[in-house]
């Protein structure tokens, strides 16, 4: 296995450094979750040429804006099938997409659920920080239950999603969770949600200091840093646990991987069927 590149030799190979400072407000996340996707990709010696960044709308997706990969930006919601079709267009390509949780799993909510249960071979990543912290802050899909918002000023009601259990029942072949606490597990699940043939979901709890935290009293970004190692529980320990010991607790790590028929190999049998027969 090759030497891991240095810290400036990823930067200044992968990121477009004239546009630091990054927009992303300190103590945040997302550039920790951008690097990890980088270094897997890095890991991976895959041909720069033939990655494509596809991105959604929020602060996750803005990861695009910085890193030197060709990118496509879609709207708000849109980038799984924007995705979708990039890969049926040229299936060698390694399509990475990031998304925010409200990005991925309220508007886009549609678009997850049936690249999942297609298993195209896309690897999602999803920077969930449990609001919509670009935009003021307000309850999103994953907010949790009595969570404060700005758009649930004395509370959340919703019960908020398992994303990994969302992408799990609708078909994704290799789903994982991981933190930007756990950075070295978090690099990687996604190096090995890259190399999954099929698609490929990684949920990634991340910190939102301005607004979520803010609001909810959680602390410094530190503080909200290290709270992910209460907040989740290796998959392994987590099985041996009984339901009331994981109340509260969020697994972590490769949930599922499995095989299945990947849809664009499928496609392309389908259209040498149809040619087989109108010849």
């Amino acid at each position: 296995m090759p030497k891991e590149a240095s810290l400036s030799q990823l930067v200044n190979k992968y990121f477009y450094t004239h546009q630091f400072p990054t927009m992303w407000c300190p103590g945040c996340g997302c550039g920790t979750v951008a690097m990890a996707m980088v270094r897997a990709i890095d890991r991976l010696e895959l041909d720069f040429d033939k990655v494509i960044h596809v991105a959604g709308i929020g602060c996750a997706p803005v990861a695009h804006w910085y890193t030197t990969f060709t990118a496509l930006q879609t709207a708000h919601g849109r980038a799984l099938a924007s995705a979708t079709g990039i890969k049926l267009a040229n299936p060698e390509l390694t399509v990475v997409v990031t998304l925010g949780d409200g990005d991925c799993a309220a508007i886009g909510g549609n678009h997850l659920i049936h690249a999942c249960r297609r298993n195209i071979d896309l690897t999602a990543i999803v920077y969930n920080n449990f609001n919509y912290g670009m935009t003021g802050g307000q309850v999103g899909p994953t907010t949790p239950l009595e969570a404060i918002t700005s758009t649930a000023p004395y509370g959340n009601l919703e019960p908020p999603f398992d994303l990994c259990k969302l992408a799990e029942a609708a078909g994704a072949t290799y789903v994982a969770r991981g933190t930007v606490y756990y950075i070295r597990e978090l690099i990687s699940l996604i190096e090995q949600g890259i190399k999954h043939k099929g698609f490929s979901f990684i949920d990634v709890f991340t910190p939102c200091p301005t607004s979520f935290g803010r609001r909810n009293k959680q602390g410094t970004p530190g503080q909200m840093f290290k709270a992910q190692k209460d907040l989740t529980v290796p998959i392994k320990k987590a099985k041996g646990l009984s339901p009331d010991e994981l109340q509260g607790k969020w697994p972590r790590g490769v949930l599922v991987e499995k095989e299945a028929p990947e849809f664009t190999e499928e496609y392309e049998k389908l259209i040498a069927r149809v040619q087989k027969r109108s010849s």
